[in-house]
């Protein structure tokens, strides 16, 4: 009797775990679905970060200060981008990064991410070539911050080769992929950035990673640097191929007022079975004489997502 009683409290236990739509698997591919945690993009707070914003409200202020805000905020994340290190753009001491990577873990703040400036479509080879080097003493950067991911951007297009695409193209998939192999061998994947330039559509991203051919690289999907008519339809598509993000306040770009639908974007989200960070990042409204504060701007975008995410997943 007991054991009966047994099985039937695990079958109503176990039932319970299998009908909850947080423990669902798509039931074509089996695989578990959509998950997503919150980060925080460390670039929200350039100005602060950089010294711009250091005034009797915000003195100076680091990466270091950054983790203990985000953990009075419930921030799940940081992507702690390069600029920020000291000594930027070579590489930090290992004491600061282990100093970093220790508050973090203490405070319970995964590193999500970080990312450097460089670029992959320069006509000069030399430009290249230092910009691959570069990338390559992140990636180390990186292994040893424990951050899954390096965020790479391909570059502006050149002058004169506005309708060379391919060509522009092909120097930048020969960088990624040098990226990549190296990626692989300390463990870090390789991020490749929608940033609006060369790069503005889904099918030039698609078309790039394919090309890369790498399990140690991706897309990261810039919501609001797709120059489209509708930017929620490349958001869906180039979802499949990607590993990061960063959620903007407009899919418009920061020249709009055009608030991101964040409940229509959660389903979208849901429903490709993306599971992994989700990254925000603030911005300036370009052109714009409008008070931008990222300690006000930031919690308000979150709880925004996050009022989108439980409707959805909950």
């Amino acid at each position: 009797m007991k054991v009966l009683q047994l099985h039937t409290l695990l079958v109503i236990l176990l039932g319970g775990v299998l009908m909850n739509p947080l423990y669902a698997q798509d039931e074509k591919t089996g695989k578990p679905g959509a998950h997503v945690k919150f980060s925080l993009n460390a670039y929200s707070f350039n100005d602060v970060l950089t010294g711009k914003d250091n005034t009797d409200k915000y003195p100076a202020f680091s990466l270091l200060d950054l983790l203990d805000w985000c953990a009075s905020q419930n921030i799940e994340a940081l992507d702690a981008t390069g600029y920020y290190f000291p000594g930027y753009p070579e590489v930090p001491s290992d004491e600061y990064i282990f100093r970093f990577k220790q508050k973090a873990f203490r405070l319970g703040i995964d590193i999500s991410g970080t990312g450097i400036r460089n670029n992959f479509a320069s006509p000069d080879p030399k430009v290249r070539a230092a910009d691959v080097e570069l990338a390559k003493k992140w990636i180390v950067v990186a292994a040893k911050l424990g951050a899954p991911v390096i965020r790479l951007f391909a570059g502006a297009i050149p002058p004169g080769y506005e309708n060379k695409w391919d060509t522009v193209a092909g120097w930048m998939v020969d960088c990624f992929k040098e990226c990549a192999v190296y990626g692989e061998k300390y463990g870090v994947i390789i991020g490749i950035q929608n940033h609006g330039d060369m790069l503005q559509t889904a099918g030039q991203c698609i078309k790039i990673v394919k090309a890369v051919n790498s399990e140690w690289a991706g897309i990261i999907l810039d919501t609001g640097n797709f120059k489209v008519e509708d930017p929620y339809a490349d958001i869906e598509a180039v979802i499949p191929y990607t590993v990061n993000w960063q959620v903007k306040e407009s899919v418009f770009g920061n020249k709009s007022e055009v608030r991101t639908d964040f409940p229509r974007l959660m389903k979208i989200i849901s429903k490709s079975g993306y599971r992994g960070y989700l990254p925000v990042e603030t911005l300036k409204l370009a052109g714009r004489q409008k008070t931008y504060d990222p300690f006000v701007l930031v919690p308000q975008m979150m709880n925004e997502l996050r009022i989108a995410h439980d409707a959805e997943f909950k």
